[in-house]
């Protein structure tokens, strides 16, 4: 069974004004997401599903969606702030989405292949993708729960033009061992590098942490435990307006009740992403010299 690659396109990016996901990067109007989707399918990935909210699912599908067509299969799957286990309601008052673990569960019932999960906003790299279809390519018990994430240097994932959102890991013999998920990291000229962990206490980060940049592998069993942990998180801080409900701190609690193991997949890809407004110039001349490099082609739009 060939993989599926599932897209996290529900946020708005409010700190960059606008849909990201939208924003032509490439020489003839490639979107990140073009190059993502270029990249899976020449890794042998034969399904793409975006998740995407209901009210620009038209502009969504008319602008970026219908770039596919005919090149791989394409399906949706919506995150809604309602989309909740039974017994529980939207606490009043509470707009912001429900979080990265929250938006993986919303393609439930979509998804039925080894899928890998990323950000829609992102740059991976080819070799990325090469890697987690390799790693499925050797599970033996694809039906069973597997758990995988690429990783990448956390200097090379910082921002000019602002603090970032990383999920900093532990590793040990190729396996992660640890993820926490730490906001607003950037450089202090007092402090060096520093981040706020979850519980908004600002700690030293060391720039050579392997971070996870939201590319992981799951197989289907996956969607069994997001519920669960989804229904613990909603218990311990559903009431809270801004709580949010992260796939590697779901990845963290997996790895350390004994659940199963998370092989980290070392990458030759470089990565790159637009935080803020001032970030598009740099990924607009990463990926020209990309092209340039015969990485990718000039024009992906017959590829």
């Amino acid at each position: 069974m060939k993989p599926t690659l599932l897209v996290l396109a529900a946020g708005m990016g409010s700190r960059y004004g606008g849909l990201k996901q939208m924003d032509p990067m490439g020489p003839n109007g490639e979107t990140m997401l073009d190059y993502s989707v270029y990249d899976a399918i020449r890794a042998g990935f034969d399904r793409v599903v975006f998740v995407i909210r209901r009210d620009f699912e038209a502009d969504f599908k008319q602008q970026v969606g219908s770039r596919f067509a005919g090149k791989i299969d394409v399906d949706y799957a919506f995150q809604d702030l309602s989309d909740l286990p039974e017994g529980f309601s939207i606490p009043e008052g509470r707009t912001k989405p429900w979080g990265t673990a929250h938006a993986i569960l919303a393609a439930r019932n979509v998804v039925h292949a080894p899928f890998a999960a990323i950000n829609a906003d992102d740059f991976y790299g080819r070799d990325a993708y090469a890697q987690i279809a390799h790693y499925f390519e050797s599970l033996e018990t694809p039906e069973a729960l597997h758990l995988c994430m690429v990783g990448y240097n956390l200097e090379k994932t910082l921002s000019d033009h602002g603090t970032v959102n990383r999920g900093v890991c532990s590793t040990e013999n190729g396996l992660l061992i640890n993820v926490e998920e730490y906001t607003e990291i950037g450089h202090s000229s007092e402090k060096g590098l520093t981040g706020k962990n979850l519980t908004g206490n600002e700690v030293a980060v060391s720039p050579d942490s392997s971070v996870s940049m939201n590319f992981w592998g799951f197989t289907p069993p996956i969607f069994e435990h997001l519920t669960e942990a989804f229904v613990a998180f909603l218990k311990e801080r559903g009431s809270e307006m801004k709580s949010e409900c992260y796939i590697p701190t779901v990845v963290d609690d997996l790895i350390k009740a004994g659940v199963a193991p998370c092989p980290v997949l070392e990458t030759s890809s470089p990565w790159f992403g637009v935080t803020y407004p001032d970030d598009k110039p740099n990924v607009v001349a990463s990926i020209e010299k990309l092209i340039e490099a015969e990485d990718y082609p000039q024009s992906l739009v017959c590829c």
